[in-house]
């Protein structure tokens, strides 16, 4: 994916690039409630929730930020910031490894940290599809994708990008979700107008990641 390059300031730093729409909270509703009903064994209440988690207006929202022409994503150039490095140059390891992810899951909370939206692990996602494959659509398309679970896509992003030269220590890393994540791809937070949401303590709630539904 690629956004347009400005020169000019961008006018404000922002704490994500599009702020999350009600819908995201209703379908995170649903969800939780399908898991709670699976819990119980009413199966048919699960499905139909998880159908209805399954919002247009949520795929709208997730194809506006990660898109290519997405026009909430603007880059700008920033003088002195590290250059996309060649791949014989970058961190070897690019993604951190298990107990690092159940580390940076604690202390994030299950939320973006970026524009706050409650997330769920792609293994969590899959065990639910095997269960419910007619409710939880994934195809290998973005359009065959059930809007809520890829909406809540859970993302371990460096801060200071892989392609960047960023590392996989615990600092230079946060949870977020599949849009803010893919929407930013290689480039640094200055240089999409961001503020480093590390200056900030992450959203806390009741948020499970669904983790339940697996035990």
């Amino acid at each position: 994916m690629s956004h347009d390059i400005l020169i000019s300031t961008p006018d404000s730093a922002r704490t994500c690039f599009r702020d999350p729409i009600p819908e995201i909270a209703d379908a995170a509703r649903y969800l939780d409630a399908a898991i709670s009903a699976h819990l119980i064994g009413r199966r048919d209440v699960a499905d139909e929730l998880i159908r209805l988690a399954d919002m247009p207006a949520i795929k709208e929202w997730t194809e506006s930020i990660w898109g290519s022409k997405s026009p909430h994503v603007k880059c700008r150039v920033i003088s002195g910031d590290p250059q996309q490095l060649p791949g014989q140059h970058r961190v070897k390891e690019r993604m951190p490894t298990q107990a690092e992810k159940r580390t940076l899951l604690k202390r994030d909370g299950y939320h973006c940290r970026f524009c706050g939206i409650p997330v769920i692990r792609g293994e969590v996602r899959e065990r639910i599809r095997r269960v419910y494959p007619g409710a939880l659509r994934w195809g290998s398309k973005n359009n065959d994708q059930h809007a809520a679970f890829q909406a809540l896509w859970v993302q371990y992003d460096h801060l200071l990008p892989h392609a960047r030269g960023g590392n996989n220590e615990l600092d230079n890393m946060v949870i977020t979700c599949g849009p803010c994540n893919f929407g930013r791809v290689h480039y640094p937070l200055g240089e999409v107008g961001l503020i480093d949401p590390r200056m900030r303590d992450p959203v806390r709630s009741i948020w499970d990641g669904l983790e339940r539904f697996i035990g």
